[in-house]
């Protein structure tokens, strides 16, 4: 095994923690029944993007069959029968990156809508892991994608004081 093979792409004929995570990403995309242009370019960043030879960006090809079976995957099982497929082949890393994952995803475009916060509310508790628990990373990946920090000065994050509670 080399260096650098963890990062290889994985074609997706078997249930793997990188088509677990793949498809988890395709769940939050479409939860709310739209796919904006905001999560595309959260799915190209997490699984690697390439140009075509007309110029558009796309999955690169290393992953494009992972995304295939991904895609298959959200089409022909309810996210009940995901979970609970996946939950026991996870490590809690890999849990914690899904979760983050997803949380970066849902606030890409914005806001997290209703059936976003309501499946990852299902990922929580399909992986056992509470609000509580979450909260720290939560929080980090919220400041990540307020811009409106460096807009507004009366910000509640840019007040005296404001600080991040991490543990």
């Amino acid at each position: 095994m080399g260096l650098f093979d963890m990062f290889k792409g994985d074609t997706g004929e078997q249930m793997t923690p990188h088509l677990a995570f793949a498809s988890s990403i395709v769940y939050m995309m479409g939860a709310d029944g739209e796919i904006d242009n905001e999560e595309v370019g959260h799915l190209l960043s997490v699984l690697g993007g390439s140009k075509d030879s007309s110029g558009a960006i796309g999955v690169g090809a290393q992953n494009r069959e992972l995304l295939r079976k991904a895609q298959q995957i959200v089409r022909t099982k309810s996210i009940d029968q995901f979970l609970a497929e996946i939950s026991p082949i996870l490590t809690d890393a890999q849990k914690i990156c899904v979760l983050t994952n997803l949380i970066d995803s849902s606030l890409a475009d914005g806001v997290p809508e209703p059936e976003e916060q309501q499946l990852f509310g299902k990922f929580m508790q399909a992986f056992g892991i509470s609000e509580s628990q979450f909260q720290p990373y939560f929080q980090v990946l919220s400041i990540k994608n307020d811009r409106n920090v460096f807009t507004d000065k009366n910000h509640p994050n840019n007040q005296a004081g404001f600080s991040v509670n991490l543990s």
